[in-house]
């Protein structure tokens, strides 16, 4: 229950993650209840995700899932690193045909300073 929580840590900003736990398991008031499936028809996401999570009878099933969708969770997250990472710097051939331009046109950039203040004879 408690990776679940971790789950939807940031996920939704419009209700606290307990409360839709408690609302899960049918734990809450009428008032809370009601206040919670306003929320679900105005985000579709949460009503689908709700809808989902519903469908299990079985706690053992539902950590199982929970346990699955943490690790392709981390895993998205991981390759959305390293493709930003490269997106950035690419490889490391990359980087040295970065540098290999600034060190050319820093060279250039001098050369054309020594050239203008060269007096003329």
């Amino acid at each position: 229950m408690s990776d679940l929580l971790n789950i939807l840590s940031n996920s939704n900003k419009d209700i606290d993650n307990q409360k839709l736990m408690d609302y899960l398991s049918g734990k809450l008031s009428e008032k809370e209840r009601h206040e919670v499936e306003k929320l679900m028809a105005d985000n579709q996401m949460m009503n689908d995700a709700v809808e989902g999570l519903q469908q299990f009878k079985d706690q053992k099933k539902l950590d199982a899932y929970v346990d699955q969708l943490q690790k392709q969770l981390n895993t998205y997250i991981q390759k959305k690193k390293e493709r930003r990472k490269a997106k950035w710097f690419g490889t490391q051939y990359d980087v040295w045909i970065f540098i290999s331009i600034i060190v050319v046109l820093l060279l250039m950039l001098i050369a054309y300073f020594v050239i203008r203040n060269v007096p003329p004879k």
